[in-house]
């Protein structure tokens, strides 16, 4: 089997070309074949091109099909359409068969009968179809064909009869795009729609008479049209969204992300009633969002351009798109409403951005390095560590060491936790606890200013001995004397509701200002360091997951307090950092003290 390059489908056994095409994965689980494979019956190259280009389009077509169906599926049945509903599907087909007739004139007819063909057990019916079945017939057997449809389709009409053909043709036209409905198949209407088929069929033959006899009868233009949705527009729905949202979970910068980019899909997409969208329009969005920039309205050249137009003149300017990982984060907002709409509305379909986000080559980890034994002793012997001029002056040498400050303590904790930046922040005095003689953190989301990253982030974390050293329960105690709430009350939250977006940017200041800062490290550096450790002290994956919050079923209750408490403080006390030397930090050796 020999792969070609000139196009992806096209490929040759023995000496003869076919077309191959995986079946999407999103259609994959309800395709009825594995794969499109068949012969393109031809063993010259050239014309081997040619034809897969042709059979592509079509696979493509069954493909766009097949989805369709699924859509159509997917959606509560009705148990009736109107008769308005009825006459507008009436007005679609007519339309497909007057089109149909147009395609057959434009291939001009035969000027000789087609032959009679034989079919024999051994007979190859692709070969036949190549050689005889694309013939157009003559001027004459075409018109004696459609007035002997016409024939039968009156007399049945007239009778008030509906044979097996009108009513599977349909169960076809329910599906088309133009149309997309899911009929009970118990409906009265099924019965209503064929005999509207059998109209359409009538007065198409009478439109196709008057052109055989040289009358120009034009195709009407019925595209678009589908039967009447009593569904809320997206707009609507987005709108309720918004607001559900905000007064439950979201803060101002999630609320402003989220709008912001289904704002982009309304103004891209079309806004339409919510039982009509499917997933070509959210492969649409996402083949836009493959195309543009990250932060792509500071682009002087796309501000103040249409989304969709931003898109493709960023593609012809040959801009830099943004990363797969930032496609995949805003596919999750907007998918992330069609997931909440599905629950809200029967009308709503199945999530169309189910499965579209992009496959990533690397793994998550390798977006983020940990920080090396090097990095660390950077980090840790900088001044704040080791004196400073003052919070302000964080970057100059000085006297003080700023013990009761985040700035101090919030990176080692992560260091000796794995605990993430916000996590650690939000943290309340209270949140320090002590349960048979275990120091532990109470990582938890009892507050307006706390939140979790997952429903496994809510657990305990004993405090490491090399933290207890430094003294940090002496800064625990002076917040208690001082009846602060927070752990850390210097940290201001940001604008956007978290804590950790100020403390970010002062992280990454802090790294350029001891020499380490690289493309692939930054806070999120410390929870990979400490990962690292774990597997060095030999401590069992699920207990290091247990520490780190990445939960398991049932997780959350196995590792909570009490005796599986003394577990993880087991585990703990064996976690080392090789060759890392943190000792200086002590407070028996530490001569600075309090700002």
């Amino acid at each position: 089997m020999e792969q070609m390059p000139k196009h992806p489908r096209l490929f040759r056994r023995g000496a003869t070309y076919y077309h191959r095409a995986a079946i999407p994965a999103d259609i994959a689980d309800t395709y009825p074949k594995r794969e499109e494979t068949f012969s393109l019956h031809t063993k010259d190259y050239q014309e081997a091109v040619r034809r897969v280009r042709i059979a592509a389009a079509e696979v493509d077509r069954r493909f766009e099909a097949h989805r369709r169906m699924l859509a159509q599926k997917a959606k509560p049945p009705l148990k009736e359409l109107s008769e308005h509903e009825i006459k507008r599907i009436g007005e679609v087909y007519y339309t497909y068969l007057l089109e149909e007739d147009e395609n057959i004139r434009s291939e001009q007819f035969s000027d000789s009968e087609r032959s009679t063909i034989v079919l024999d057990a051994d007979s190859d019916v692709d070969e036949i179809i190549k050689n005889h079945g694309f013939r157009p017939p003559t001027f004459e057997s075409y018109g004696e064909d459609r007035e002997a449809i016409d024939e039968l389709t009156r007399h049945d009409y007239a009778r008030g009869k509906v044979n097996s053909f009108y009513m599977g043709e349909a169960e076809e036209v329910l599906t088309w795009e133009e149309i997309s409905v899911n009929l009970d198949p118990a409906s009265p209407s099924w019965r209503k729609v064929a005999r509207e088929l059998q109209a359409a069929t009538i007065r198409a033959a009478k439109a196709i008479r008057a052109r055989n006899e040289g009358e120009v009868v034009e195709t009407p233009k019925t595209s678009g049209i589908r039967p009447e949705s009593n569904s809320p527009l997206l707009s609507e729905a987005v709108k309720q969204w918004v607001e559900e949202k905000s007064r439950t979970s979201w803060v101002e910068k999630t609320k402003r992300e989220h709008c912001a980019w289904m704002g982009y899909f309304l103004d891209s997409i079309g806004d339409r009633p919510l039982d009509t969208y499917t997933k070509s329009d959210a492969r649409a969005y996402k083949a836009m969002l493959l195309k543009l920039p990250a932060n792509w309205v500071k682009y002087g050249e796309l501000q103040g351009l249409p989304f969709a137009k931003a898109a493709e003149k960023a593609q012809e300017l040959g801009l830099e798109p943004m990363s797969e990982s930032n496609v995949n984060k805003l596919l999750g907002f907007v998918g992330s409403f069609w997931t909440w709409a599905t629950d809200q509305y029967d009308e709503a379909p199945v999530n169309p951005f189910r499965g579209l986000k992009i496959k990533q080559r690397k793994r998550v980890r390798d977006e983020r390095d940990p920080f090396s034994v090097e990095e660390l002793r950077a980090i840790f012997n900088a001044p704040i560590y080791t004196g400073c001029a003052s919070l302000r002056s964080w970057k100059d040498p000085g006297s003080l060491v700023p013990r009761n400050s985040g700035m101090f303590w919030v990176p080692l904790i992560s260091l000796f936790s794995g605990a993430r930046m916000g996590e650690i922040i939000q943290l309340y005095v209270e949140d320090v606890r002590e349960e048979d003689g275990i120091l532990f953190f109470d990582i938890n989301d009892n507050g307006d200013d706390k939140r979790l990253k997952t429903t496994y982030s809510k657990r305990s974390i004993p405090i490491h001995a090399s933290i207890l050293d430094m003294g940090f329960m002496d800064h625990v105690e002076f917040c208690r004397r001082q009846g602060h709430k927070r752990l850390f009350p210097d940290l201001a939250m940001g604008e956007d509701g978290y804590y950790s977006t100020p403390f970010s940017k002062h992280f990454s200041r802090f790294l350029k200002a001891v020499g380490i800062k690289s493309r692939k490290n930054a806070f999120h550096s410390f929870r990979h360091s400490f990962e690292d450790a774990c597997r060095d002290s030999e401590i069992p994956k699920e207990i290091m997951d247990a520490l780190q919050g990445h939960g398991q079923e049932g997780m959350s209750e196995r590792y909570g307090r009490g005796y599986y408490l003394r577990k993880l403080d087991e585990a703990m006390r064996r976690l080392k950092y090789r060759d890392l030397d943190l000792s200086h930090l002590n407070v028996l050796v530490q001569k600075s003290e309090r700002p």
